[in-house]
């Protein structure tokens, strides 16, 4: 990491240290008093939009029930799949628990980084110690996208907006297969929703 200056705030980001095994103790072992965002949204919409990301690359994969299931007839979930995996996030938050206390973590829902990205946007601000800078002056609804955009800033054209790998429509799934995976993830939510003191309403 680099320097960082008294009043300065240093920021990394890597998806997968959230779901890491070793991340936790190393990041402990760089620095006990580090602040954690972590930003989740419905396990269920996230494995089909890991799927979407994939099929793009290799246009030949499996469909994404013949990959959920281990067993389509007794619709016993492949928890080896990481897209499947990735959503259990009760799991991953048990590792970085034994490591920091809950107050410094802060869990950001991607849905409302969608519906309220200001409102979620100042709960972050908040965590960090930071004047509320960012409000919703800053954003405009992107309809083609279909996710809000910051406005440009000042000495730029254009504004900021997710890359192309955002808002890309999803392959229909049939609704038999998101009622499983649903009824899969319904108590690993319920015991995240209890770690975390914060109901997402995913269920």
């Amino acid at each position: 990491m680099p320097r960082t200056l008294e009043g300065q705030i240093t920021m990394e980001k890597t998806p997968s240290y959230f779901i890491t095994k070793e991340a936790p103790r190393r990041v402990f072992s760089m620095s006990r008093h580090t602040k954690l965002i972590v930003v989740v949204r419905d396990p269920v919409t996230r494995a089909v939009s890991d799927y979407t990301q994939t099929l793009t690359k290799s246009p030949g994969l499996p469909s994404f029930q013949n990959l959920a299931f281990r067993n389509a007839t007794t619709g016993l979930i492949d928890t080896t799949w990481s897209a499947v995996r990735i959503g259990i996030y009760a799991k991953h938050l048990e590792y970085w628990l034994r490591f920091f206390p809950l107050s410094r973590l802060l869990f950001v829902s991607g849905e409302r980084l969608v519906t309220d990205p200001a409102g979620e946007m100042g709960r972050v601000q908040d965590f960090l110690g930071l004047k509320r800078v960012v409000t919703d002056k800053h954003f405009y609804f992107n309809q083609t996208k279909g996710f809000p955009c910051l406005k440009k800033p000042e000495g730029s054209s254009r504004p900021r907006c997710l890359g192309k790998s955002k808002g890309r429509p999803h392959p229909q799934i049939p609704s038999e297969v998101l009622h499983r995976l649903r009824d899969f993830y319904r108590p690993f939510n319920l015991k995240f929703y209890q770690m975390t003191g914060h109901n997402f309403g995913w269920d």
